[in-house]
């Protein structure tokens, strides 16, 4: 029987986005998106396997002349997270890591704390990461998922509208937005991935949302880093200037 891994690494990959065909593949600053989100991931030592999944055989081909390890999982898998799922099927872990793979600037800061606050917080199935909004612009883009938690830093609500709302518009309040990977306990991934969608996570669009109505824990980490999502070519723009000037 395959020994049990203490934490696993999923980095879904498709190739079908309408805003960047072929995304995995995009070259930023001379190396392609899905190496760099794989060099990322490989620089934490809480990570013992890194897996990435696709549904093409040129990123599994890519990846492998790395060195890395690619599956091959269905193409209708609805979400990342189903990739994940499937993946994690197939390798018996204790957590289980769902790296983004338009993050290429995801790397052991921020894997590492949120392993360890899944081993510190037993109640958590889920683990995220949290950074101060500084550029009130963010709180009004729909894209920037926004999220409020309480004292002992548990989610209560992820939204694309700010949150929370501000009564005195001279008091401007604290916000914050969920950035980078989730990390899994392994068996909170089986159980979510086998509830139908829920209305909450419908109507925001948010995979977050499923765990709270059901009533689940969500562990919010805060992290002072803050990352570079590639869905847009003003993204990329964004990401080369970050490379060359090393500001955001």
């Amino acid at each position: 029987m395959p020994r049990t891994i203490e934490t696993l690494a999923v980095i879904p990959a498709r190739t079908a986005s309408t805003r960047l065909p072929e995304k995995p593949l995009l070259k930023l600053a001379g190396r392609e998106l899905v190496l760099r989100v794989l060099d990322g991931v490989r620089s934490s030592s809480e990570v013992d396997k890194v897996i990435v999944a696709t549904d093409d055989e040129r990123v599994a081909r890519l990846v492998e002349s790395e060195g890395g390890a690619a599956m091959m999982t269905p193409p209708e898998l609805p979400t990342g997270s189903d990739r994940v799922a499937f993946v994690a099927r197939e390798i018996a872990s204790r957590f289980v890591l769902n790296v983004q793979g338009d993050d290429p600037l995801v790397s052991k800061d921020v894997i590492d704390p949120m392993i360890e606050a899944l081993r510190g917080d037993t109640d958590a199935g889920l683990a995220v990461l949290a950074k101060k909004i500084d550029n009130p612009e963010e709180t009004e883009r729909s894209s920037i998922v926004k999220m409020v938690f309480n004292n002992d830093k548990r989610a209560l609500y992820f939204s694309r509208s700010p949150i929370p709302f501000a009564r005195d518009p001279h008091a401007a309040p604290y916000r914050y937005k969920h950035i980078g990977p989730y990390a899994w306990r392994r068996e909170a991934l089986f159980e979510f991935s086998a509830w139908a969608p829920t209305a909450l996570e419908k109507t925001e669009s948010l995979e977050m949302l499923r765990m709270l109505e059901h009533g689940r824990t969500i562990k919010c980490i805060l992290t002072e880093r803050d990352s570079i999502e590639i869905d847009t070519p003003e993204d990329v723009r964004q990401f080369e200037r970050y490379i060359e000037e090393g500001v955001f």
